[in-house]
């Protein structure tokens, strides 16, 4: 079923792979993965912050999409863009006397003045913060484990290379890491028992395919090598760790005229049973690429682990977070 156009979703055999690198894991080819991704059509569990063509809108329950943030004081954007969305809690930020507020969304602002926009649980926006000139922001998420303070962390590109910037509640913006391969999507930062990588954002690499850990101490390091096709507009693009109880993951899958995988237009979805027949465990990493929405289940404790899990439609062109409700 198709919805709406330039969606973007916000809140999306296997092999040992050493953390830090190791051989690639395999191939996407035979056997087929577990788990397939499906359209996603109305039921009843939790709704979705959802950003279309410019616009914020409330997907509910019962699958209903209604506009929010309109109006005078609301939120609107240049359509055709990439203005990745997360939502914060009320944690106390490290070193401040203030929080970001629970339920309130930040959105990436790409363009000429680059910087994040804040919209507040009932629709008002504003611009929050300003990102120095030059820099095309690629990947929000907000770190609700602590390790980077309970910040907000935004990556953005230059001439090439990426940056990682902390944003405090008060706007105010901070250099956490330079100089890093270039970077974009579905960032997250991980929990605190995701192996030596706990606490640490996880970034992945569409052109090469690697998985990058950024410590707060602005380290880079590479997680694990995706294995899967790697590339513009086809390698690993959307991230999400698997929170407890949870009973299904959504992936935005944008409409893309022209382009070799052109979209669905719609929310991919793997339930909780093939969440279940997957072998897919609270606390794990999913990551799915932007061309077909292949998907892998990364795990670390002494070690990482990855594997293929899931497909999306051929034609999917998978962007921002993997979202899931939980129990």
């Amino acid at each position: 079923m198709r919805w709406w156009q330039d969606l973007a979703l916000g809140l999306v055999a296997g092999a040992l792979a050493a953390c830090g690198g190791g051989p690639p894991a395999p191939a996407p080819a035979d056997p087929p993965p577990p788990a397939s991704w499906a359209m996603f059509g109305p039921r009843a569990d939790g709704s979705f912050l959802v950003g279309a063509a410019g616009r914020l809108f409330v997907l509910a329950p019962s699958g209903t999409l209604s506009p929010f943030a309109r109006g005078a004081g609301g939120y609107l954007t240049a359509a055709g863009t990439e203005p990745y969305i997360t939502l914060t809690n009320d944690n106390p930020v490290q070193g401040e006397r203030c929080t970001f507020g629970n339920g309130t969304a930040f959105a990436i602002e790409p363009g000429s003045q680059p910087g994040v926009i804040t919209i507040s649980p009932d629709g008002r926006a504003r611009r929050f913060a300003s990102l120095p000139s030059g820099f095309s922001p690629s990947g929000i998420a907000f770190d609700g484990t602590g390790r980077f303070g309970h910040r907000l962390l935004v990556t953005a590109g230059f001439r090439g290379r990426a940056t990682v910037f902390g944003l405090g509640c008060d706007g105010q913006v901070a250099t956490i890491a330079t100089g890093m391969p270039g970077v974009e999507g579905g960032i997250a930062v991980a929990p605190a028992g995701f192996g030596r990588f706990g606490g640490d954002l996880i970034a992945p690499d569409e052109g090469t395919g690697l998985l990058y850990a950024v410590s707060p101490d602005g380290q880079v390091v590479t997680l694990a090598r995706s294995g899967l096709p790697a590339g513009g507009d086809i390698g690993v693009e959307s991230a999400g760790f698997v929170p407890p109880r949870a009973n299904a993951a959504y992936l935005a899958d944008r409409f893309s005229a022209g382009n070799r995988h052109p979209g669905d237009d719609a929310i991919l979805r793997l339930t909780a049973a093939e969440l279940a027949r997957a072998g897919i465990r609270p606390g794990d990493l999913l990551v799915a690429t932007e061309g077909g929405a292949r998907t892998i289940d990364v795990r670390c404790a002494a070690a990482c682990t990855v594997r293929y899990v899931a497909a999306g439609p051929a034609i999917a062109h998978a962007e921002g977070h993997i979202a899931f409700t939980a129990s």
